[in-house]
């Protein structure tokens, strides 16, 4: 009986010394906060293979982004249409649209760095903002529509309008200053903006002077700034927020961001 007590008590110490071992990776284990789904991998596949399984989970699992695609976004009828699966695939036939396609989808075949930049992005956001919704976030093909589709706590990336400013499609439509602004660097700053633009709206928005709507998006876009350690944003109202910030150091984020006496925030010249 003594020597099974000691057997046992070996035992124990020996699963107590595992846990303790094991704990710290156990921790490092965990899920990350988000993680961008890949609904343009179904769109490739039923795009260019006709594969009807693929539409089918686009359907079943995408409804709502499968909607704003075809009603929203491309315009082409509606998602009730008994034809509508033939329709969006006649759609992106194209030539054009069929590079488009490959390309982006040769560029974007591994997200790891965006993914990595934006849980660490969201995971300060939420700090900041306790209250917000953290969102889903998905990428798509949107035969170069919108770059960025925000709506029902969901992100919607077109990766089709970030494949670098030196694309070859892009010079045809695109401006120099607009491709600027079209590369993979610019998926998280635009994505972030527009998501926070939608959570910290600006009353009466569309009938402010400009000076106040020009600020209101330099509080969004310093608070990207900072959310991504990276100045991507430069502009005399994102530096005029900067001035506000260092010179208020107790006025939260959000605090600031609801402030609608934009006298606090002179613009220099």
């Amino acid at each position: 009986m003594k020597k099974l007590y000691s057997i046992l008590l070996a035992s124990m110490i020996l699963c107590v010394a595992c846990q303790w071992k094991l704990k710290p990776e156990d921790e490092d284990q965990q899920a990350p906060l988000m993680e961008v789904e890949r609904y343009d991998r179904l769109e490739f596949r039923y795009l260019t293979t006709g594969d009807f399984s693929a539409i089918q989970e686009m359907n079943t699992g995408y409804p709502i982004e499968t909607r704003t695609l075809i009603e929203d976004m491309l315009r082409i009828g509606e998602v009730t249409d008994p034809e509508i699966n033939s329709k969006l695939l006649k759609f992106y036939q194209d030539t054009t649209l069929q590079m488009l396609i490959a390309d982006t989808e040769a560029r974007y075949a591994k997200m790891d760095d965006v993914n990595r930049e934006l849980n660490a992005a969201f995971t300060k956001l939420k700090k900041w903002f306790p209250s917000m919704v953290v969102p889903r976030v998905y990428s798509q093909i949107s035969a170069l529509d919108q770059s960025i589709v925000v709506g029902n706590q969901t992100i919607g990336i077109s990766l089709d309008k970030y494949l670098g400013e030196d694309y070859p499609l892009y010079k045809k439509y695109y401006s120099p200053s607009q491709r600027k602004l079209m590369k993979r660097e610019m998926i998280l700053p635009e994505a972030i903006s527009f998501y926070l633009l939608s959570c910290f709206p600006l009353p009466n928005f569309e009938t402010r002077p400009q000076i106040e709507r020009d600020l209101h998006v330099g509080k969004i876009q310093w608070i990207a700034n900072q959310a991504l350690d990276r100045h991507v944003f430069d502009n005399k109202f994102v530096d005029s927020v900067a001035h506000f910030c260092k010179s208020h150091p107790k006025v939260s984020y959000e605090e600031m961001l609801k402030m609608t006496d934009f006298s606090q925030f002179p613009i220099e010249n």
